[in-house]
């Protein structure tokens, strides 16, 4: 049986710009990106606490230290700047190898800047 579990967190990473002139997707800091082993046009998973908003779409990578979390496209009118999120990365596994996985938490400042990780 295949099970999918949550492959990586990036919790209150902080919008710092939202272009709807974009077709589509979240840009994020290189280095976050490595912090939480996310592919470029990897699928993930968006949920803003501040609106409630829930939404999928792909990571483009976004330059090392700057702390880029961009919303693009229809995105952008589903958060804005200052908003907080979570983004979620799934995998799919077979249920033993599913009961010794360990996710990636990376838990993020107001900037953006790691201050904890569990794994």
């Amino acid at each position: 049986m295949l099970v999918t579990l949550c492959k990586s967190k990036l919790h209150k990473a902080v919008v710092t710009e939202a272009v709807l002139d974009y077709e589509g997707s979240i840009t994020i800091d290189r280095n976050l990106m490595r912090e939480a082993n996310l592919l470029p046009y990897e699928m993930v998973q968006v949920l803003n606490q501040n609106n409630g908003e829930r939404f999928e779409t792909y990571v483009l990578v976004g330059e090392a230290g700057s702390g880029t979390i961009c919303l693009n496209g229809p995105a952008a009118r589903l958060g804005q700047v200052g908003d907080v999120l979570i983004i979620i990365s799934y995998c799919i596994l077979e249920e033993g190898d599913a009961q010794k996985h360990q996710p990636k938490l990376i838990f993020l400042d107001e900037k953006n800047k790691v201050v904890k990780k569990n794994f």
